[in-house]
């Protein structure tokens, strides 16, 4: 048998070669169900929108946004437009409202509008000229006194309170006045990062750490330090120095470490550091009979080496 092709007429298009079709058997009613078509109202539908408002953001990212490329040029103008709006389109919602809603929303607004009046009387209070009587405890008046009446600012007292309360808080006698340096290669260990493991600008925290409750993390690749969760601690043993007594309080803030500023902000926990706590199960009480909630309290151990925190209150 010959294997050379057969001759065709010239012109002639050769019959392109097929492959049997494996879906022949299906036909339009049973294919359907494969490629559903596409729901464009799933917006309006009220279990999207459901399970839609459960998803929170996990990151910052407008705020990286704006860090990184900046803001529009007209950003100011719109907000303050949109805030001025705002008051017109809260009056027409609260006008047009009726039922169970509106008496939400006005029981809202009565607390709000509360508060916005206490907080403007505390502002009139400041400026308010008081007129101090003459029976002030410093003995009888002469004669050519009598008619002058001295005047006080409410503001003037109210900052020299202040000034008096800050120099009584700023007078603790902490346990451990002097402590030891710490170089920065003590503290940081070097991340390399990278396909090629070539940058070096991520520094992993090697001492025990305070995160507070509401920290939102960074983006990985924005996130500069990272605090191992295997260092971080939330609870100290504090020891209260008058009743001789160790109890076990929840870490509030990082007040103050020696070392360094960039420390206190990253709540890095060293010998020396002066951290808040909260020491409302003590039931300790102020003179003018106010629950105390919170005290500080110096650390007195190496966290890191230890493996918990101690310190002494500071009364």
């Amino acid at each position: 048998m010959s294997l050379a092709p057969q001759c065709m007429p010239p012109g002639a298009a050769a019959a392109p070669i097929r492959s049997p079709c494996l879906h022949s058997h299906l036909t339009t009613s049973s294919v359907r169900h494969l490629f559903p078509k596409p729901n464009h109202n799933r917006l309006h539908d009220k279990n999207f929108k459901n399970s839609r408002s459960c998803i929170m953001p996990q990151g910052e990212y407008i705020e990286e946004f704006q860090k990184r490329s900046g803001k529009r040029l007209d950003h100011d103008e719109r907000k303050r437009k949109r805030e001025a709006r705002e008051v017109h389109k809260r009056s027409s919602i609260s006008q047009s409202m009726h039922g169970h809603k509106a008496k939400l929303l006005h029981a809202k607004r009565y607390s709000e509008k509360v508060e916005m009046k206490k907080r403007i009387r505390e502002h009139e209070k400041k400026d308010v000229k008081t007129k101090s009587t003459a029976d002030d405890g410093s003995g009888a008046l002469p004669t050519y006194l009598l008619d002058r009446e001295k005047e006080n600012k409410a503001k003037a007292l109210s900052s020299a309170l202040k000034e008096k309360r800050k120099e009584k808080a700023g007078k603790y006698s902490v346990p451990l006045p002097k402590v030891r340096g710490i170089a920065e290669d003590e503290v940081f260990k070097v991340m390399k990062t990278g396909k090629r493991k070539q940058k070096a600008w991520k520094r992993m925290v090697t001492k025990a750490t305070f995160v507070p409750e509401n920290f939102t993390r960074k983006p990985v690749k924005m996130e500069r330090f990272i605090r191992p969760m295997g260092l971080r601690v939330k609870k100290a043993n504090i020891t209260h120095p008058e009743l001789q007594a160790t109890f076990q309080l929840p870490i509030i803030g990082v007040k103050k470490n020696p070392q360094s500023p960039m420390y206190t902000q990253l709540g890095v926990l060293t010998k020396g550091t002066v951290i808040e706590v909260n020491v409302s199960e003590l039931g300790l009480v102020t003179t003018g009979g106010k629950v105390v909630w919170a005290k500080y309290a110096q650390v007195t151990n190496n966290p890191e080496l230890d493996g918990c925190v101690n310190g002494v209150l500071l009364v």
